[in-house]
């Protein structure tokens, strides 16, 4: 088995949104009338080379969102709170056709951790391919409450008829409910509610090893480690960061997630966040 990171562009939020602050105020309106911008960060995807077939998790971003239009300029969050740079040599699909893999033919499987537009932008290369999308996240996305919400179902491809996914609930470690991917349930599906309510990540075991692809569980390591949610997720996140720092404390696990510029040097050196763990312990 093998994992490859594939940088979809740039995107660049407020610091507000990255991390979540103290006060009344309302977390998005904060978001909005920030006025520091954090620096631009990576938009990752990943792909899983498995016996069974090859994995995708997560899209990444589309090179339309720098068309004017695209983005929806009404909608307060994209006129204010994020920007993207994003060329079409970026997209995912150019991408796996560089790594020998033909997005239309080869990729078996795609696992989306949810459906913002930095995660869902590169669907269109994945005509023939299985998309698994948790059942309530693709509700709460669709229609014209998910644009209010933020999604752009309006961009999906219109041939889009995902297997909508539950998760059961069966225990994987300390996770409540899990799914197995693959019959040697070496790549796992685990519901990590926060960002959104019903966002999953996806953990591949490697010869003893588990990359946790965490999708936006959190922004970054240094978060997950401080147990600081994102400025705009859901009352669940504080649970969730605790349980990976638990089953990160268990497991040999290098910690993916989606925006974080240090995973290039993370992935390269194995860093393990139990290491961190103990050092912050200590």
């Amino acid at each position: 088995m093998k994992i490859h990171r594939i940088k979809t562009g740039l995107v660049r939020i407020k610091e507000n949104q990255i991390s979540k602050t103290k006060g009344p105020a309302p977390q998005m309106l904060k978001v909005l009338l920030g006025k520091k911008w954090a620096d631009w960060v990576p938009i990752y995807a990943w792909v899983i080379e498995h016996p069974e077939g090859i994995i995708v998790v997560d899209t990444g971003e589309t090179s339309k969102t720098g068309q004017q239009g695209y983005l929806p300029e009404w909608h307060p969050y994209y006129a204010f709170a994020v920007q993207f740079k994003v060329h079409p040599q970026d997209e995912i699909g150019p991408q796996l056709l560089k790594l020998g893999i033909d997005p239309t033919k080869d990729v078996r499987k795609v696992i989306m951790t949810h459906m913002h537009t930095d995660h869902a932008g590169g669907l269109s290369h994945f005509p023939n391919s299985e998309i698994l999308i948790e059942k309530n996240e693709y509700k709460v996305g669709s229609g014209i409450s998910g644009k209010l919400a933020g999604y752009l179902p309006h961009r999906w491809p219109k041939w889009l008829k995902p297997n909508l996914i539950t998760l059961p609930n069966e225990p994987y470690y300390g996770f409540n409910q899990s799914l197995a991917v693959t019959e040697d349930r070496k790549v796992m599906i685990v519901a990590t509610p926060g960002h959104v309510a019903n966002h999953i990540s996806v953990v591949v075991e490697i010869e003893g090893i588990y990359y946790f692809l965490a999708g936006d569980t959190s922004y970054t390591q240094e978060n997950l480690l401080n147990l600081i949610p994102d400025g705009i997720g859901t009352e669940q996140s504080i649970n969730t960061l605790k349980r990976v720092l638990s089953f990160s404390k268990s497991n040999p696990t290098i910690y993916l997630p989606s925006h974080d510029p240090e995973i290039p040097e993370r992935m390269e050196n194995k860093e393990i966040v139990g290491n961190y763990v103990e050092t912050i312990a200590s």
